[in-house]
């Protein structure tokens, strides 16, 4: 019973953070409400941790640290940083969609480090990626999606899988909430450094921002990016792995759902055909390498982590 709970709420919160932040970005500049969401989830988990376990610990070698900060850049500022930006256009379930798409970019970083897939992985990774294509067709997508924001979201896969590619192999610290809390910190704080950058704070009017999009911004702080985190944690060691993976196909199909039910978002031909393909190659690539490899699963998305056995232990990109 306590791991099909663990699974609804990862299923249900990871997949809804796309439609969370659709509602953000239409009231408040994406890279500082990503921030800002960022930093105080990352405030939250250190208050937590101290409170559990004492100051200590939240001491780690300034090398451990460091590496955790470059892994929260690329997974949260490049990852859900760009998602944020790009669904100013790109509809939450479309979104949601192309995001799935991180696990065939985590074969593709496989093959550059010439770590061979099986024949069956690279068979998925095609049919994925024949499925990227047909959402990325220009025309395809509903009135008012911009291709910037469409190509945008591609590149913050790219980015989510180079982090998650990387977490393995970089020494970072040995308590994966610990890690969490720094990798969300220095992604919140660089956010607002782009936010600062590019002039997005002239553009933030607090008191012109409604109700929803404050409750969508706490959503995403509590839920998406602590509440679900921790039930994906729980999962991984107390869960099947086949099982827990199951995540990565059913966000998108979530996430697709409530943006039509709840925001009215138009559901395409395309958008249908395409995302069918992807997540049937996702499906493929993820059932395959479950016995070899305990990753490669995305993001989400805070979710939403998705390489080896270190990056199973990070939210998926859940924007």
């Amino acid at each position: 019973m306590a791991t099909w709970a663990a699974l609804i709420v990862v299923y249900i919160i990871w997949g809804s953070t796309y439609l969370g932040i659709r509602v953000i970005v239409g009231f408040a500049p994406p890279l500082v409400a990503m921030g800002v969401r960022f930093l105080c989830a990352g405030v939250l988990l250190a208050v937590f941790l101290v409170l559990r376990h004492g100051p200590a610990i939240l001491r780690v070698p300034p090398r451990r640290a460091l590496s955790a900060a470059v892994v929260g850049v690329l997974l949260l500022t490049g990852g859900n940083g760009g998602v944020a930006v790009a669904e100013q256009t790109v509809p939450s379930g479309l979104a949601a969609l192309l995001v799935a798409a991180v696990p065939l970019w985590l074969v593709c970083l496989r093959l550059i480090t010439r770590d061979t897939p099986r024949r069956a992985t690279l068979a998925g990774t095609a049919l994925g990626f024949i499925g990227i294509a047909i959402l990325a067709l220009p025309g395809s997508h509903p009135a008012g999606t911009r291709l910037w924001g469409v190509l945008l979201i591609i590149g913050a896969t790219i980015s989510w899988s180079s982090g998650s590619f990387a977490s393995p192999r970089l020494p970072l610290p040995s308590h994966p909430f610990v890690a969490t809390t720094y990798e969300m910190l220095a992604a919140g704080a660089m956010l607002l450094v782009m936010g600062a950058a590019t002039g997005e704070f002239g553009k933030v009017h607090p008191a012109a921002i409604p109700a929803r999009a404050w409750v969508a911004l706490a959503y995403l702080i509590v839920f998406g990016s602590l509440a679900a985190f921790s039930a994906y944690v729980w999962l991984l060691g107390n869960a099947p792995l086949s099982l827990t993976a199951t995540y990565a196909y059913v966000n998108p199909m979530v996430a697709v759902m409530l943006g039509a039910l709840i925001l009215g978002e138009k559901v395409t031909w395309p958008i249908l055909i395409g995302g069918a393909v992807v997540v049937a190659g996702v499906g493929l690539v993820v059932s395959v390498e479950r016995p070899r490899r305990r990753a490669a699963h995305p993001p989400s998305p805070a979710r939403p982590r998705p390489a080896g056995p270190r990056a199973s232990a990070k939210p998926s990109m859940r924007p």
